[in-house]
């Protein structure tokens, strides 16, 4: 039974009654534990908390300080296809290390998106840069599961770490870390639509494509704004994993792949049931491009050597920067080049196939048949059985044309070697070849440059001379014969040139001028290979490149001044500044009058010599001049030539300079037919007008007496002929004087001088 004190308080019993008095002291001190210990405690929460976030703080910077800079996200540029486009705007080639074209907004389909953010990111439009939902999620699953099982990578995050190397791809915290900064910084400069579009330009769809134009190229053939819905689900449903779910190599994965991106679609309300059900049985259809080579290719790997040389001097990347390398070529010169070149290669290949069959020692004497068997070899030139790429150098016409646009130096066109076995050998720039009588302008010009007028006579006789010709040491007799062994007796410059007599240049080398005043003229006129100052140097036996002396015969054309061969006049970046601008280097290296002299040589080899059937066979009646070319046993034949807008080499031959391409196939039988039929389509194709070449003031024609060039007398037989001033006749012509200075024998009813 409890009582009440005097103060109140209920007591038991037996309980002193007696209040326990205790100190001040002890009264605060019990009080003030409770209170202390809790402050204590906070602050030593708040002094870890600080340490805590100081630490991150500076592991943050750490880590920021190799983070792209805002600069480098303003400036957006992944690697991107460079293009090469023709002069009439054609795009004929694309160099590139990752297959990327980028494409602005408007060409991205609706489809695409809504795919992308179904299976992406569905809550892309209202998170920062870092999904939270998806964060707490990951952290939970990885703790359950001890391991890194899962990620919560938004399309911001994706997009950071596809477009900067410095962020790293293994699975890291740092690597994470960085990524999620990275992410923020986008999503603070870009609009959530600019995003979206920057990556669906970056990511990767396998096959070496990036973006989303590529990969619609590749796997459709259309362009991004024409992928259907069906398209865009398969390559959305590519992403996670482009080598696995490829349909070119899985098509049964991609299938399931993409109708699991069209199931989610339809549950996020992109897409009704009725288009679900519609496409979700159908079989995927994708096209495998054409494995054909290339448009233009020998010039395009032309272009691409050139433009390495350009990256350092201009600070580009010729494979990532996205240029635009405007070309000489025309698209629509190049298709009718390249048409009729294959053509004409194919009856050569016939001529040379039938010389092959019709006498087995031809085949022994290029081909071991212990290695190839004689049966085994005759079934590959009969088309029997694939041909032997290791044969091909033996048994292969090549060839190579150039088409020069005189005045500007373009290149116009360009084939360095067959279309149907196509390599990295570019015959039209790296093949050194003989070049024979096609190199006797070169020749020629050098006498005229000398001050010999063309009415020059020489004897038409096989020149028997000591010393080797091809090393200028007395050892042999060196006696150049005609092509067809034909002599006879006085002929000017003129007919030399025009019937292609190789007496008359021997003697023009052995008595008008030098190997070396010749090899000095060769390299005015900018050919580039050795040049050995030999006799034999007269008959084209030093070796050139068909790029070289195509040129040097467009100097001609162009009154005497060569311009360098270009193949590029402007390089452009992604953002349309030009980079650079290519003009072609142009020099005077002959005279005007000069070389307007050695033009009318050259037009008449296609009036009256070698390069007749120009007229009569082909009809090319237009103002034109050139010169055939043939080499020892038929191993070469050109044709070069140029109108007063364009000049053309063109060079058949086998690689190996051993092989023949088959007996008399003169310059004029194989390789003139390519240049006719080309030169004549471009003409008419491109309505060029038919003007001639002006004579210069300082060029003068004359009559002059047909049988001994002198000045003639009125009874003299006349002809015209054309000289520099200062070289024109100076003597009048002693054998027609009207005077007869015969005697008369009556035994033998003859005259005698």
């Amino acid at each position: 039974m409890r009582s009440k004190d005097k103060y109140g308080v209920n007591q038991k019993r037996g309980e002193s009654k007696e209040p326990v008095i205790r100190t001040g002291g002890e009264q605060d001190s019990q009080a003030a534990k409770p209170s202390n210990g809790w402050r204590q405690a906070f602050r030593s929460a708040f002094v870890t908390l600080m340490v805590i976030g100081a630490a991150i703080t500076v592991y943050l910077w750490y880590l920021s300080r190799d983070l792209p800079s805002l600069r480098q996200l303003q400036d957006f540029s992944p690697a991107v296809a460079t293009k090469i486009i023709s002069r009439d705007g054609k795009v004929i080639e694309e160099l590139f290390t990752q297959q990327r074209v980028l494409i602005p907004g408007t060409m991205m389909p609706v489809d695409v998106r809504h795919a992308l953010l179904s299976m992406e990111d569905q809550r892309f439009y209202s998170h920062w840069g870092v999904s939270m939902r998806s964060f707490a999620r990951a952290v939970l699953v990885n703790i359950a599961s001890l391991r890194y099982a899962e990620g919560f990578s938004s399309l911001t995050q994706q997009l950071a770490r596809n477009l900067y190397d410095t962020i790293g791809f293994r699975k890291t915290l740092t690597r994470k870390l960085k990524e999620v900064l990275t992410a923020i910084q986008i999503e603070r400069t870009y609009t959530k639509q600019e995003i979206l579009v920057m990556y669906l330009n970056s990511i990767h769809f396998g096959h070496g494509t990036y973006g989303i134009q590529a990969a619609a190229r590749k796997f459709f053939q259309v362009d991004a704004r024409d992928l259907n819905l069906e398209q865009a689900a398969l390559l959305i449903g590519a992403l996670p994993s482009p080598a696995r779910y490829s349909p070119l190599t899985h098509p049964d994965r991609a299938f399931k792949r993409r109708n699991l991106v069209l199931k989610v679609m339809e549950e996020r309300g992109f897409i009704d049931q009725e288009e679900y059900e519609r496409i979700r049985y159908k079989p995927i259809d994708v096209g495998r491009p054409k494995s054909a080579p290339g448009f233009a290719p020998y010039f395009t790997e032309h272009v691409r050597r050139k433009m390495e040389l350009e990256d350092e001097r201009l600070g580009i990347n010729l494979y990532r920067d996205g240029l635009e390398i405007h070309t000489t070529l025309d698209s629509r010169i190049q298709e009718i080049v390249e048409r009729v070149f294959m053509d004409e290669i194919q009856q050569n290949q016939q001529v040379l196939n039938e010389s092959f069959l019709s006498a087995d020692s031809l085949i022994y004497s290029v081909i071991d048949t212990t290695v190839y068997p004689l049966d085994s070899v005759k079934a590959m030139i009969r088309g029997e059985i694939p041909l032997d790429e290791r044969l091909g150098d033996r048994l292969l016409v090549q060839g190579a044309v150039i088409l020069l646009e005189n005045d500007t130096g373009h290149i116009l066109a360009m084939v360095g070697g067959r279309m149907d076995y196509p390599d990295y050998f570019n015959r039209a720039t790296q093949a050194r070849r003989q070049p024979g009588s096609t190199f006797k302008p070169i020749l020629y010009i050098t006498a005229i440059d000398k001050g010999y007028p063309v009415s020059t006579q020489l004897l038409d006789q096989p020149l028997a001379s000591t010393g080797d010709a091809l090393v200028d040491i007395d050892t042999s007799y060196w006696s150049p014969l005609n092509d067809d062994g034909s002599s006879s007796g006085l002929v000017t410059l003129r007919a030399g040139l025009q019937h292609s007599l190789n007496t008359v240049s021997s003697r023009i080398i052995q008595e008008l001028v030098t190997p070396q005043q010749v090899v000095t003229m060769a390299k005015r006129f900018h050919i580039s290979t050795p040049m050995r100052a030999v006799r034999a140097i007269s008959l084209g036996t030093s070796e050139v490149l068909p790029l070289d002396i195509t040129a040097a015969y467009a100097a001609v054309a162009n009154r005497g001044v060569w311009v360098e061969p270009i193949a590029v006049f402007k390089v452009v970046d992604r953002r349309g500044k030009t980079l650079r601008e290519f003009i072609s280097e142009r020099r005077e290296v002959i005279r005007e009058d000069k070389a307007y002299v050695l033009l009318d040589l050259m037009k008449g080899v296609i009036t009256g010599g070698t390069g007749g059937s120009l007229r009569w066979k082909f009809n090319f009646n237009r103002p034109v001049a050139g010169k055939t070319g043939t080499t020892d046993r038929w191993t070469d034949a050109w044709f070069i030539g140029f109108t007063p807008q364009l000049a053309a080499g063109v060079w058949l031959g086998i690689d190996d300079p051993r092989v023949s391409l088959g007996e008399k196939r003169y310059g004029n039988v194989a390789a003139l037919p390519i240049w006719a039929r080309i030169m004549k389509e471009i003409h008419q194709t491109f309505n060029l007008p038919a003007t001639n070449w002006k004579m210069p003031d300082d060029v003068m024609v004359m009559e002059v007496c047909q049988v001994t060039k002198d000045r003639p007398t009125k009874y003299c037989p006349r002809e015209k002929e054309i000289f520099l001033e200062g070289t024109e006749p100076p003597d009048q012509c002693q054998v027609h004087t009207g005077v007869d200075t015969r005697r008369y024998h009556p035994d033998d009813d003859i005259f005698l001088h």
